[in-house]
């Protein structure tokens, strides 16, 4: 927003928690409005901005509603997790663009989801850096039928390490990512691979894939940020150095591509990019995330919710960083499976999934 002010508008800011840096950006930018997650906080932000022109909401209702303001062209939804659905549903619902950085809206919901957005003529720009990439390599080739996408993955802080190591590991071991600056919840994600299974299931919806169509590539390195195969065999990558300012920059301004002045990649700085096939005996959430998406209905909706509940455990050292998988797996063969689930049937199975899981804690 800061690069190009000609170009945006921020309309509404909105955080869950971080009421000071909402704060903060709402007095640089402007906004129409912002919205604080926690209604606690409300006070706090009502009284820093009463000297400005900014409306200020708080909740996740307010957020919903906020979303399908008119002045709204795109709404960049990144809110983490399960809590992000319903109001990027709220936005496709009001024909807003669709700038996703939020996968777990179509992993809980992805068939509902994509349907309504074709129903309302809504776009879903993918914001995620692999989910970006595939975007990017499609780009003249829509009419060109894709034979395999390949979504690369770091492999995370425990790459190359067995079960037995894992055993003993902690929360702040796991939260030092190689290549990435991102949050606790995704960062964990991201050390057991339940990142990238996520990511599978994301990539199925966005691109109309079957579950044999996508393969996932450690690439300890993360310049190359996903691939595209086609029918005669050619295939497409998209590089660069790991930044998220690119992927959301390009969704945003899609199809044009806005000047940047992000740091360059050197080759001469990469002489090596290497491969490797991932370790699902050691990480096996992969493996559940391509279960559930086989299995269909609600499945991965179940798989989302207990990865939400067994990741904060862990967080909290509540429980030990191999029994995330475990309890999981326990998760999906426990909860109630519905084969063609309605919008209200995701809501319950989130409900009766988080209880399910935390009683296994």
């Amino acid at each position: 927003m800061r690069m190009h002010k000609t170009q945006f508008e921020v309309e509404v800011l909105s955080a869950h928690n971080n009421a000071d840096l909402l704060i903060v950006q709402a007095k640089e930018f402007q906004p129409n409005a912002v919205v604080i997650g926690q209604e606690d906080q409300y006070k706090k932000v009502k009284e820093a901005l009463s000297g400005e022109d900014i409306k200020v909401y708080a909740g996740t209702e307010a957020l919903a509603q906020v979303v399908q303001m008119e002045s709204i062209d795109t709404v960049l939804t990144a809110i983490v997790g399960y809590a992000g659905l319903a109001s990027t549903i709220s936005a496709i619902k009001a024909g807003k663009q669709i700038a996703l950085a939020n996968k777990e809206t179509l992993v809980v919901a992805g068939e509902l989801v994509t349907s309504l957005a074709k129903e309302k003529g809504v776009n879903i720009y993918p914001v995620d850096s692999e989910h970006s990439a595939i975007f990017q390599c499609l780009a003249g080739e829509f009419h060109n039928k894709i034979e395999k996408i390949y979504l690369t993955a770091s492999g995370g802080p425990f790459r190359g390490k067995s079960r037995e190591f894992l055993n003993g590991v902690k929360k702040a071991q796991a939260l030092k990512h190689p290549n990435w600056a991102m949050g606790d919840k995704i960062t964990i994600d991201s050390s057991t691979l339940m990142n990238k299974g996520l990511e599978v299931i994301e990539a199925k919806w966005l691109f109309h894939l079957k579950p044999d169509q996508v393969d996932v590539i450690i690439h300890p390195q993360s310049i190359i940020h996903s691939i595209v195969q086609f029918e005669d065999g050619s295939m497409k990558a998209q590089m660069g150095l790991p930044d998220m300012k690119l992927p959301i920059q390009y969704a945003l301004a899609y199809p044009h591509r806005l000047k940047s002045d992000f740091p360059r990649f050197d080759f001469l700085q990469y002489p090596s990019l290497t491969f490797e096939k991932p370790d699902t005996t050691t990480f096996p959430c992969l493996t559940l995330a391509y279960e559930a998406l086989n299995r269909g209905g609600n499945m991965s909706c179940i798989l989302n919710a207990a990865n939400e509940v067994v990741v904060e455990a862990f967080l909290n050292d509540r429980i030990g960083f191999n029994a995330i998988p475990e309890i999981i797996e326990k998760a999906m063969s426990r909860v109630s499976f519905v084969s063609k689930p309605a919008y209200a049937d995701y809501v319950e199975t989130d409900k009766e999934a988080r209880v399910v899981t935390a009683g296994m804690i």
